[in-house]
């Protein structure tokens, strides 16, 4: 399983290089890797069938599953399963996924140069499905249902430049999403209640669940929402209609054969265990036949062959939940050879569809007459899957329709005959939708449409209907082996007793509804052609989609209100508004509760301590009094190097070097800022606004109110005295700060890196915004002095023209390889003495920073110090030279940094899993260099590496917006004029 789940992923990794090389053949690569799961998973079928799916995993005879701890203390593992209905619906994702890859090669154009990443998106969804009916632990299914509705939103939004498929991708997201997200709050009740997250587990003590009454009951709700959103149910069924306008084989894969059987597949799941909940029937049954109503009628009222067959799914789609809803072992038989049926013949029409509208070039049957002349054997194919979808005899949804006939008249639940009036009315409409898609695509409109005459689609274009439509005529005569995988599911339950699948089971009750409904489904299609007068449909009532609209409508209008009172545009305003909440609901709590008083007060451990906090509050009081920006932002670095000592004293040199490191970063950052702003503060306490004043002393008086109480409440030791022992018995490393970060507390650092490099992205999106920034300014290419263009140091333009070529001819020197930029500022800008040192200093700069990397396991420092140190060394040649020399010292992007760094963290942690160990596990390595001695490898270190590539990248991020970046404004030259002179001579921009 996790070999193909792994093939799956890697594939789509391979995508966009595959494509570059063979073009649109490319997808007949990457179907192989489907096509060699589907192959694997029928051999497994015999040993899947032998199991028993009603046991946990571990358990003898219970299915093959794979375990692999994940996150033990949240009881969450990378924990896989393949029973018979997993494997079932295996079958559709692997076999049909193929067949639609397949099938691609001659949907897209070859020069189409988004095929890569569609693709990519194909082959990752259909792994993400097998991740999903293939997990045991239901937060890893969780994760695979998000994954997919991502790359639905993706896949439906193929034709970016169609505003319709931008907002049909955006509804399907926030529909499917939201469903997800109450269907998380019920997952996350049922394994509290339970004990366990492994849904086997949670199967098995359905007993005990069920005992809890209103508790179980509200959680199983939650979980079927997010079902009937993902399976497009009523009222959320508006959103798969909107999806067809992703490209043709999305729709016959996500559509039809994948996405949407997932909310069957967890309904099917969670049946035999939680049908007798209270609101599970209704939920299920009812909506279920009601949504089946719904889209059969809306489905025969459509003129576009997709939207047919797409309303049409949503019918079927509820028909198939309302069987297995019922929850008995001869509903679920019956349920899942539907299902298995339903993939096979929607797949096949939508591929027709796309095939209809790739050679005619419409989907309208208002414009289609004559096809099946034009494309006899696409004709026969699509008639046997309409067959099927019909019910019709020797088709494979006939058998299926009639297991599920026989399934309802056997119900004793008073459900039963009203579901059974609903469904036999559903086939009814069934039926006539699918003679109005059949005829509407492939018959003659006399005396109103003239025949289209179009190429027929080539033999391998029509290889993949081939293939769906032969299995489904095949499995409708000789039914078999689905009886096979659907009577293991069932029997598991208890039942189905005599149930079978036959071609024909003799003349009875089932085969009489049968009869019923294809009667009145073919009187329903001839009364509406007969009335149909070729104008759109017009609703009587509000449609679903309508009342989704206007709740967006109504949200946005909300959030525009208070988004204009309270985003001001004022950072004091939005300062004051935080620090507020702060000090309120923490100081509410804190006077509420009983808060505990220390008796002994210690003033100082050290006199220093004393010297060293008035220092730090002169410093903040100068600070808010100071009448100059420089001035005040030097006293808040005083503050901050004043809780360096602090940290010092008190026997934290890790912390200290950290926090020297970070202020320095920070102080240098706020200078480069401050070109950018006016010099002048207000000055004097009279200026003082008197009520921010008030909220500063309060809060301040607030938070060491609560850390004095904090600090009384204790009353069982610190947790912090174990952690020495910790650090150096599990971390292998004496620095306990550094091996806490990068192993005992890594998801923290993780999530902490992860945020750093969003915020980067945030800044350098807003910064660069309007521009590539990738273009990197050489010295080779700016004139001496250019930097201060504005001053009278440029000269004329001969004098320019002599700076350039000695510019030229310094930076070409062979004895001048780095620092070279310099030579580019204008005099009164350089110092001589600034270079030579920073020539001294920045190689050992760097090297101290590898060392601080490497030693930071057992001594201070690590990879958070160790970036930062880099940056300060690129920040002293920045100094030095300028925005030209900071430019030529970036060899390698701030991004690929970010990106590179987390990659290797992400890498650090996956690694493990391979060795049947949780993500994240750390290995030591002791070993023996000639001269060097004994030396110890701790695999923590590749995470730190990591960490220090993002942090290096993050000030890289912070040099260049706020010093380059200014510099250009500086120098009173747009960006466009820098990077394109050609441009701005042109028009004007920039003068």
């Amino acid at each position: 399983m996790l070999i193909i789940l792994t093939a799956l992923f890697a594939t789509a990794l391979l995508c966009p290089f595959l494509f570059r090389a063979f073009k649109r053949n490319a997808f007949y690569l990457v179907a192989v890797v489907p096509a060699a799961g589907f192959i694997w998973l029928l051999f497994q079928l015999p040993t899947v069938l032998a199991s028993d799916p009603t046991l946990a995993s571990g358990a003898p005879n219970a299915p093959p599953s794979l375990q692999i701890d994940w996150i033990s203390g949240l009881n969450i593992g990378l924990n896989f399963r393949m029973d018979i209905l997993s494997a079932s619906i295996l079958l559709l994702i692997l076999g049909v996924g193929a067949l639609v890859l397949f099938y691609c090669a001659r949907y897209f154009k070859n020069d189409d140069p988004q095929i890569g990443s569609f693709a990519a998106k194909m082959v990752a969804f259909a792994g993400a499905m097998t991740g999903l009916v293939t997990a045991d632990d239901v937060i890893i299914m969780f994760i695979f249902w998000e994954i997919t509705s991502v790359l639905s939103y993706l896949l439906i939004g193929f034709s970016q430049a169609l505003i319709t498929a931008r907002r049909s991708a955006m509804n399907a997201l926030i529909v499917t999403t939201l469903g997800g997200l109450v269907m998380l709050a019920g997952i996350l009740m049922l394994g509290s209640a339970s004990g366990s997250y492994q849904l086997s587990e949670i199967l098995a003590a359905s007993e005990k669940l069920l005992a809890l009454g209103t508790y179980t009951d509200i959680a199983i709700a939650l979980i079927i929402v997010g079902a009937l959103s993902k399976s497009a149910l009523v009222p959320f069924h508006f959103w798969l209609p909107g999806a067809m306008a992703a490209p043709t084989p999305v729709s016959a894969y996500l559509h039809a054969a994948a996405m949407v059987k997932a909310g069957v597949y967890l309904i099917a799941r969670l049946a035999p265990g939680f049908a007798e909940t209270a609101f599970w029937v209704p939920m299920t049954v009812g909506i279920g036949v009601i949504t089946m109503l719904i889209g059969g009628y809306r489905a025969l009222k459509q003129y576009d062959l997709k939207l047919i067959l797409a309303f049409g799914t949503v019918s079927q789609l509820g028909f198939i939940i309302a069987i297995f809803g019922f929850g008995t072992p001869e509903a679920a038989f019956a349920a899942l050879a539907m299902t298995l049926a339903h993939g096979l013949f929607k797949a096949t029409l939508f591929l027709s569809v796309g095939i209809i509208d790739h050679n005619t070039g419409t989907r309208d049957i208002r414009k289609l007459s004559g096809l099946r002349r034009a494309m006899p054997i696409l004709t026969a194919t699509s008639g046997i899957a309409a067959a099927s979808m019909a019910g019709l005899p020797l088709t494979l949804g006939f058998v299926a329709k009639e297991a599920v006939y026989e399934s309802l008249l056997h119900l004793e639940s008073w459900w039963g005959p009203m579901a059974l009036v609903g469904i036999v009315a559903g086939a009814a409409l069934t039926m006539a939708y699918s003679l109005r898609f059949f005829f509407g695509a492939f018959g003659v409109k006399k005396y109103k449409v003239p025949p289209l005459t179009c190429k027929p689609p080539t033999l391998i274009f029509l290889a993949p209907l081939l293939v769906l439509s032969a299995l489904t005529l095949v499995l409708g005569i000789y039914p078999h082996p689905v009886e096979v995988l659907v009577k293991n599911w069932s029997q598991a339950q208890g039942g189905p007793g005599s149930m079978h699948l036959a071609a024909f089971a003799g003349f009875n009750a089932a085969l009489g509804l049968s009869a019923i409904s294809v009667t009145l489904g073919v009187g329903f299609y001839l009364i509406r052609r007969a009335t149909d007068t070729g104008a759109p449909l017009r609703r009587m009532v509000i449609s679903a989609e309508e009342l989704y609209r206007m709740s967006v409508n109504a949200l946005d209008i909300a959030a525009i209100w208070i988004t204009g009172r309270t985003q001001r545009g004022s950072l004091s305003f939005y300062l004051g508004v935080i620090l507020c909440v702060v000090l309120v609901v923490p100081l509410g709590i804190a006077l509420t509760v009983q808060t505990p008083w220390p008796t002994n007060w210690v003033i100082a451990d050290h006199p220093a301590q004393l010297v060293i906090g008035a220092i730090i509050i002169a410093g903040a009081v100068i600070a808010i009094t100071a009448p100059k920006r420089f001035m005040a932002v030097l006293m808040v670095a005083v503050t901050g190097y004043g809780m360096v000592a602090i940290f010092a004293l008190q026997g934290a040199p890790d912390l200290a070097l950290t926090q020297l490191l970070v202020e320095t970063i920070v102080l240098v950052s706020f200078v480069l800022a401050l070109r950018a702003l006016p010099q002048r503060l207000w000055v004097g306490l009279t200026k003082i606004h008197w009520g921010r004043a008030a909220l500063a002393l309060a809060l301040a008086v607030m938070v060491v109110y609560i850390a004095i109480a904090m600090m009384a409440a204790r009353t069982e030791p610190s947790i912090s005295l174990q952690w020495p022992d910790l650090a150096y018995y599990e971390g292998y490393g004496k620095n306990v700060v550094n091996v806490a970060l990068v192993d005992l507390r890594v998801w923290d650092t993780f999530g902490e890196i992860t945020v750093l490099a969003a915020a980067a992205t945030g800044v350098a999106s807003l910064i660069f915004a309007g521009r590539g920034f990738g273009t990197r300014v050489r010295a080779t290419d700016v004139a001496p002095g250019s930097i201060d263009s504005g001053s009278e140091a440029m000269g004329s333009k001969e004098e320019k023209e002599v700076e350039l070529r000695m510019a030229r001819r310094f930076a070409s020197s062979s004895n001048q390889d780095w620092l070279m930029a310099g030579n580019t500022l204008v005099a009164e800008r350089r110092s001589i003495i600034f270079e030579v040192v920073t020539r001294l200093m920045f190689h050992s700069v760097l090297i101290l920073s590898v060392y601080t990397l490497l030693a930071g396991h057992n001594s201070p420092g690590g990879g958070f110090a160790g970036g930062l140190i880099a940056g300060l060394a690129l920040t002293i040649r920045y100094l030095a030279g300028g925005r030209v020399e900071l430019s030529e010292s970036m060899r390698i992007a701030p991004g690929l940094l970010i990106g590179g760094g987390i990659a290797l963290a992400g890498l650090a942690g996956i690694v493990p899993l391979f060795a049947g160990d949780e993500i994240f596990t750390m290995y030591a390595w002791e070993f023996w260099l000639p001269i060097f001695g004994e030396h110890k490898f701790v695999t923590s270190t590749i995470f730190d590496i990591g960490v220090y590539l993002v942090v290096l990248g993050l000030v890289q991020d912070v040099l260049r917006s706020l010093g380059s970046e200014i510099d250009l404004l500086s120098e009173g030259r747009s960006p466009i004029e820098q990077h394109d002179p050609i441009h701005a001579s042109r028009t004007g921009v920039g003068r």
